[in-house]
């Protein structure tokens, strides 16, 4: 069988210890030929017109040009390398994935993580159209879970508004629909898709004292409840604190409940 060849790579970060670090890591791991290393972007991008490389890795906090500057020129460019990004903060998973990034890397890396990195790169370059694959929202909501396993919380969700995705705190969601097969998602600023397949899955990831499945169809925030409106059989509708006003229906196995939660 024949050994795929390796990846050839640029480490980019303006700290020695950290490029020694990740070197050392990738080296362990194998399958990648580190063919040149800076520690600014300027340098990076030098470099990267010189060797054309399959992959960098790129620090995001940096003197001169940040990592995010140089990837939006790399990605300019007739050939653009993969692009991962490791850094020590998490606040920029999303800006990561706008310039299609292979991953979101936060340091200290670790050897296992690195390995799945390095996959999911095998897999891009494997592609013909590696260069410009579009974000999926699964890899997106992907990153944003790791990032959050980290630290211990699960506050915060993806949703897709037109071609963009934002990062909305859990605590800001007022309401969450089924309609017509995907997942809507509601805020004071926005409505999107979520990248869940059912409410079920998206109501495991929320606080289920806060969060209500009122109806089969609809789940609620009840923090974020404005008005309940009597309706036909002793059941209610809910009209909600977004800008519509909405209006949900409370199913009537739930109306007991909501019923003995606000004493009604």
């Amino acid at each position: 069988m024949t050994t795929p060849a390796a990846i050839r790579a640029i480490v980019v970060d303006d700290e020695q210890l950290a490029r020694e670090e990740l070197c050392f890591l990738l080296d362990q791991v194998g399958g990648v030929e580190i063919v040149a290393q800076a520690s600014n972007g300027v340098d990076a991008l030098r470099l990267a017109g010189e060797l054309h490389p399959d992959l960098m890795f790129l620090d995001i906090q940096m003197p001169g040009l940040t990592g995010f500057e140089v990837a939006r020129r790399l990605v300019a460019t007739d050939r653009p390398p993969q692009l991962v990004f490791v850094t020590a903060f998490d606040q920029y998973a999303i800006d990561a994935f706008s310039v299609n990034a292979v991953d979101y890397v936060l340091k200290p890396v670790d050897a296992d993580r690195l390995e799945q990195t390095l996959d999911r790169a095998r897999r891009r370059l494997a592609s013909q159209q590696a260069a410009r694959m579009p974000l999926a929202p699964a890899d997106l909501e992907r990153v944003i879970e790791a990032v959050q396993a980290r630290q211990g919380r699960r506050d915060q969700l993806a949703i897709r508004v037109g071609e963009r995705f934002i990062l909305v705190q859990a605590d800001e969601v007022i309401h969450a629909s089924l309609i017509d097969e995907s997942i809507v998602v509601v805020t004071n600023s926005a409505s999107g898709t979520s990248n869940y397949h059912t409410l079920d899955e998206l109501q495991a990831r929320l606080d289920p004292a806060v969060f209500w499945r009122v109806h089969r169809s609809h789940l609620v925030n009840i923090t974020k409840i404005k008005e309940i409106v009597p309706w036909f059989s002793r059941n209610y509708l809910l009209k909600m604190k977004d800008p519509k006003g909405t209006e949900i229906p409370v199913s009537r196995s739930q109306t007991r409940r909501l019923r003995e939660y606000l004493q009604l």
